[in-house]
């Protein structure tokens, strides 16, 4: 899900673009639910301006360590299932890249994330 430029994402795309649409989206019925972020040591996930942003969200944190994967089972399931979809495809935008990410998991039912909770 590369900005439009197709560079790396970046803090400033992942809290400007990325997240805020996802987040709007996962809220549309129910401005109340509670969302738990669960990251990863990925400099746009750790860096400062992500954090902000999520505390801003009132996004809980968890923190994923790479010698407990345990704790973050969404990097086994589905968020790579997500990835190996959208593998390969070009976007002309990068509302369109977004657009595709919340589609793919939009379509992951809650019995499969109940699964991965």
């Amino acid at each position: 899900m590369p900005p439009q430029n197709r560079k790396t994402v970046n803090s400033e795309w992942y809290t400007t673009v990325c997240l805020p649409e996802v987040f709007e989206e996962i809220r549309k019925n129910n401005q109340q639910r509670r969302i738990i972020f669960r990251r990863n040591n990925a400099s746009c996930n750790k860096s400062a301006v992500t954090i902000r942003f999520l505390e801003g969200q009132k996004i809980k944190l968890r923190v994923h360590s790479s010698y407990s994967p345990d704790l973050a089972p969404n990097d086994f399931y589905p968020f790579p299932s997500v990835k190996n979809k959208l593998r390969g495809q070009r976007f002309s935008n990068r509302e369109e890249a977004v657009y595709a990410f919340k589609m793919n998991v939009l379509e992951i039912s809650q019995s499969e994330w109940i699964k991965v909770l």
